[in-house]
């Protein structure tokens, strides 16, 4: 039951890490001037919110509470961005930018949990299941952050 109870953790920060991400893009998507940048974010939450539904799937199925929230420090980085944009504007450029940032993050995390060698089978599974979305966003986020550098 522990190698369950360390799984249902991890997998619940990743959803919440994930949650954070679904809010980053819907927010962003709204703040955006260019209708086809606010699709592609829109769309990316869409995508992320299946991995969310797919991941609580797995923590319910080894008998866990699923994480339904965002994580502290992606709200503390929203109210950062906000701040930003009050001193700013809004900029479509940098709004990619930060995203990308977080797609890093992000990333970052899937790829440290995919590395742990002491994962249930079906944790694995699900973990991978999500990356596929994380690592697709990731690939899309920077390279259309890579197309606007140069542009103003």
């Amino acid at each position: 039951m522990t190698e369950h109870s360390k799984d249902i953790t991890l997998l619940n920060t990743l959803i919440g890490t994930l949650l954070d991400s679904v809010e980053g893009y819907r927010k962003s998507a709204g703040d955006v001037d260019r209708p086809e940048l606010a699709g592609k974010f829109t769309d990316r939450a869409n995508e992320r919110e299946a991995a969310v539904r797919q991941l609580q799937a797995a923590v319910s199925a080894q008998g866990g509470n699923p994480e339904d929230d965002a994580t502290t420090l992606g709200a503390a980085h929203r109210v950062w961005l906000g701040l930003k944009e009050a001193v700013m504007g809004k900029d479509d450029k940098a709004i990619v930018g930060e995203i990308e940032r977080g797609e890093d993050y992000l990333k970052g995390k899937f790829e440290a949990a995919l590395k742990a060698d002491d994962l249930a089978p079906e944790t694995r599974s699900a973990i991978q299941q999500a990356w596929e979305s994380v690592r697709a966003g990731h690939d899309e986020m920077s390279a259309l952050k890579h197309s606007m550098e140069g542009t103003r």
